[in-house]
């Protein structure tokens, strides 16, 4: 049974979420295949999404970023947990090694670790990342010259990054030079149909009532406007912890018996960042999407192009975000006609699959 060591980075879902489509795939064509999942990211996210077999190895196998919350990057403490990261890194790269021959793998898979596959290739396997972003992209406008060390560290990821026997890019995303060989493929995600009368049935919710999906990934709000949102007359909101005591316009949607890809698709606006996985199945979906922008982090640029071309949006500023100001843009949303030019299919599953399976034999 050929055995698939998989290095997912723990910065948010998203990852995880470009990752499992692929496997899900490649599992289908190839049922004798293994996973053994190397990240942080809970057991429950892939309990139920995965359907390959499939085993989880909790490991710190990248940084990524330090946030407050999913909108204000903490870049000194990256920098500083980055430097604690590298501080051991030869210890790090052969416990990695060691773990990967332990376990008789027979292909290294990356997104988007740059420890994996610098391991992966020490170890003389197959080692291919998938990913929309590296991280010394999103690192490199953010050196500190007064500190040499930030741009050898860099020089540290890129060197590894070019370990790879080849990166499968997913679009929408960077150009991530430091590989050495790299293959387009298309947009990953998981749309699901919509079912809008049993999410609002569950809800209770009345015909003339509008549902928002306030969603801003793996990195939760550590606070939300909760007397703003029920001042909204007609329009209800959706978010991933339990509402005040007595609301009557805010719902969780912990426990709802739909998938979130399902609910994605069955409300009528969602409020998010432009993250990768949201933003491609809103725009499978063409549904209505706000979004607030972070304006410091690389993979954005690209991720809002997309949503603006195929999908259905508009910004709301980080100011009218935090001041409260929803209202305005939460109604125009709800009003936006649906995008005249069609979106790229999401073959970025099938064609990722081709390439590993190739090199599985």
């Amino acid at each position: 049974m050929p055995l698939l060591w998989t290095a997912i980075s723990s910065h948010g879902y998203g990852h995880a979420a470009q990752v499992v489509p692929v496997l899900n795939e490649l599992g289908r064509r190839r049922p004798d295949l293994r996973a053994v999942l190397r990240t942080h990211v809970p057991r429950a996210f892939f309990e139920s999404r995965l359907t390959l077999p499939w085993e989880l190895s909790p490991s710190h196998v990248d940084v990524g970023c330090l946030q407050h919350g999913p909108l204000t990057m903490d870049w000194p403490a990256t920098w500083r947990a980055h430097h604690d990261f590298h501080a051991t890194w030869k210890d790090r790269l052969h416990a990695e090694v060691s773990a990967i021959r332990q376990a008789q793998a027979d292909l290294v898979l990356s997104n988007t670790s740059y420890l994996a596959l610098a391991a992966g290739a020490a170890a003389r396997l197959p080692t291919i990342a998938l990913a929309s972003l590296s991280w010394d992209e999103i690192l490199r406008d953010h050196v500190d010259p007064a500190h040499p060390w930030q741009a050898d560290l860099l020089a540290t990821m890129r060197h590894a990054y070019a370990d790879a026997s080849l990166l499968l890019r997913i679009a929408p995303g960077l150009a991530m030079s430091a590989f050495s060989r790299a293959t387009d493929i298309g947009p990953i995600a998981s749309p699901l149909p919509a079912d809008r009368e049993q999410l609002r049935d569950v809800l209770g919710l009345e015909a003339h009532d509008k549902l928002i999906l306030v969603a801003f990934g793996g990195i939760r709000l550590t606070s939300l406007p909760f007397a703003h949102m029920e001042s909204m007359e007609g329009l209800h909101f959706l978010i991933d912890e339990p509402p005040p005591p007595g609301s009557k316009q805010i719902h969780t949607f912990a426990g709802l018996p739909l998938p979130f890809s399902t609910l994605l698709s069955s409300v009528d606006v969602i409020m998010t960042k432009p993250g990768y996985g949201t933003v491609i199945e809103a725009v499978a979906t063409q549904t209505p999407v706000v979004y607030v922008r972070r304006y410091s982090f690389a993979d954005e640029q690209p991720i809002v192009e997309y949503l603006q071309r195929y999908g259905r949006s508009l910004e709301l500023s980080r100011k009218d975000f935090e001041q409260p100001r929803w209202e305005g843009a939460l109604r125009q949303a709800l009003s936006l006609p649906p995008s005249t030019v069609p979106p790229p299919p999401i073959t970025g599953p099938s064609e990722a699959a081709d390439y590993l399976e190739s090199l599985l034999g």
